[in-house]
């Protein structure tokens, strides 16, 4: 029996100006919908009415988010005091800001906790301007942090994620973590939402996953019919995961994976060691229509 009832796959963006198109937000609906809000106000607003819609239905979703949930064991602990990922979810919500038009203080606040550590971790600024203590280039290694998440490990025969810390440049998902977990936050505030691995999810009826599109690389070439590649990445990923759903197939990617020594501060992926029956799913849906709105 199916887990879900719905699957929204969501990439996520932390551009500083509404924008649409590629490098912009994505959502993409197993039923074959795709949209593409220009700010992330907007996308949050989409967000939010599927999950009230979920909760007044009962109707079970699942919101699969393209960027880092956790970050490297010790960060937390180190800028929070305690070891969970969620203790640093409210950190960020509670210093985060971002209006209508998409402006944001995203580097302040990594800059804020690069001070706290008393080292930089974070780096990539993207700005014109110098950003006291967060620095351009990538910085020498933090005593006690490694850059990347043991669930960060490379796929087989494809690409590693990029280090949540790493918040500029070609496939950097710091920024867009930065940005996206205080909306998140917000979601999982609705009592029957939860925040997988973090959080029990099997009575959710809503259930929020990280998710990483570049596990289905190579059918992804194949996908025809989108505007740009981030359309088609959200609504393959969506539709192979219902693929998976419908077969009782997922809901074994939702289990711990025993490589994760420290998953209520990293997190996982989900996906992660199911490599090849996700990729088996998405070149079974590969070549499906999509309507876009």
């Amino acid at each position: 029996m199916p887990r879900f009832d719905r699957i929204v796959i969501l990439d996520w963006s932390a551009a500083g100006r509404p924008v649409q198109g590629a490098n912009s937000i994505w959502l993409g609906w197993d039923g074959g919908l795709v949209q593409n809000p220009a700010t992330r106000h907007q996308a949050e607003a989409v967000l939010q009415d599927a999950v009230a819609q979920a909760h007044r239905t009962g109707q079970r979703l699942l919101i699969g988010a393209d960027f880092a949930f956790g970050h490297p064991t010790g960060l937390a602990r180190r800028i929070v005091g305690r070891p969970d990922a969620l203790a640093l979810w409210d950190h960020l919500t509670a210093r985060h800001r971002d209006d209508d038009r998409n402006a944001s203080n995203y580097r302040e606040v990594a800059a804020a906790m690069n001070r706290t550590l008393g080292a930089p971790v974070f780096w990539g600024n993207g700005r014109r301007d110098q950003i006291p203590d967060l620095p351009r280039l990538k910085p020498a290694p933090c005593p006690g942090l490694a850059p990347h998440r043991a669930t960060e490990t490379p796929c087989p025969g494809g690409p590693r994620p990029k280090s949540p810390f790493q918040l500029a440049g070609a496939g950097a998902v710091g920024a867009q973590s930065l940005t996206g977990i205080p909306c998140l936050n917000r979601l999982r505030r609705d009592p029957g939402t939860a925040v997988w691995p973090f959080q029990p999810w099997r009575d959710a009826v809503v259930v929020l996953a990280e998710v990483y599109p570049s596990m289905i690389a190579a059918p992804l070439r194949r996908t025809t019919g989108f505007s740009c590649v981030d359309a088609a990445q959200v609504s393959l990923l969506a539709r192979s995961l219902r693929h998976l759903d419908d077969r009782d197939a997922l809901a074994p990617m939702l289990a711990a994976d025993p490589r994760i020594a420290d998953p209520e501060s990293e997190g996982q992926i989900l996906g992660f060691g199911h490599e090849t029956a996700l990729l088996a799913a998405a070149w079974g849906v590969t070549g499906a229509s999509a309507t876009q709105g």
